[in-house]
């Protein structure tokens, strides 16, 4: 695009303080996970046609802002889920079969066969929350683990070969792994909290690679130092990158990533172009292909 348009490049979290003079004179702006536009910021761009989001949430930008400003908001939402879902079946069996202690363990120069017993995926019960492009995905392939899969989403009443619960604490009940992939809204945040956590089985685990605040910290942490869950892997935290002391980190049966779900060099590459695709088509005054509100600017 630079060949074609003036950029302008901040690879350093933009800070809002910052964001207004530089929004001041934009048509297009392309963002990730920690650059957030407010109400005020797309107000502060009278000239801005198109929202680039590199990646798929979007609880970073004021949808209903941008929407009402007539901003085209682009979002390839499948570009991830394939890495995103590889992940997840990763954390998964690193969990099951305690690979992260080996690991520790071995390297430590130590050979604890018996303290890095781990348990088969085949046969278990694998709860989806949300089942979407992602979920489907993880589905397919802890189908292919011989897993049984539980779908909790609203949106969805009922799938072929899959077993839809309208219930969060029963599906999470019969579950021995618990897979969070919805998008953070107000209705989600906190979704996966104190009563859901009672509700699992001690031998049970719960990853999160989608949103930190659909998970409520505080009980998660208190769950796992208190025996009532096997482990847990997080991909996300409710603040990113996590500041002061992370008790996560003292737990031995936690698997703690930074937010790496979508960063694999496909996905990567596959989202920047299809962005990048975008918001030349619309500045050269074409409609867009991976819109999430409307093809075109209304303005």
């Amino acid at each position: 695009m630079a060949d074609k348009f003036t950029v302008v490049r901040e690879p350093t979290l933009w800070k809002e303080p910052k964001l207004p003079q530089l929004l001041a004179e934009t048509r297009a702006v392309m963002i990730r996970n920690q650059t957030k536009l407010t109400r005020a910021l797309i107000e502060s761009a009278p000239q801005l046609l198109a929202i680039g989001r590199v990646g798929v949430g979007l609880d970073n930008i004021d949808v209903r802002a941008a929407t009402e400003k007539g901003v085209v908001i682009i979002a390839p939402l499948d570009a991830n889920a394939v890495s995103v879902a590889e992940l997840t079946i990763g954390l998964m069996i690193a969990l099951a079969r305690k690979i992260p202690r080996a690991d520790r363990s071995t390297k430590s120069g130590a050979w604890d066969r018996l303290g890095c017993t781990g348990i088969e995926m085949h046969g278990k019960t694998l709860t989806l929350c949300g089942y979407g492009r992602i979920g489907r995905l993880v589905a397919a392939r802890a189908n292919a683990f011989g897993m049984r899969t539980i779908i909790f989403d609203p949106f969805v009443k009922e799938d072929d070969g899959v077993a839809v619960l309208t219930d969060l604490r029963e599906a999470a009940a019969q579950a021995d792994f618990v897979s969070v992939h919805t998008p953070l809204t107000p209705q989600t945040r906190g979704m996966i909290d104190a009563r859901i956590l009672d509700a699992m089985k001690p031998t049970a685990f719960i990853l999160n690679t989608a949103r930190g605040g659909i998970v409520d910290e505080t009980a998660l942490l208190a769950a796992l130092q208190n025996g009532k869950l096997a482990g847990a892997a997080l991909d996300v935290r409710d603040v990113e990158p996590p500041v002061g002391p992370n008790p996560f980190a003292a737990l031995d049966n936690v698997i703690l990533t930074p937010h790496i779900a979508s960063f694999t060099i496909e996905a990567q590459t596959r989202t920047f172009e299809a962005v990048c695709a975008d918001l030349e088509r619309i500045l050269r005054g074409e409609p867009a292909v991976n819109f999430i509100n409307f093809p075109r600017p209304r303005k």
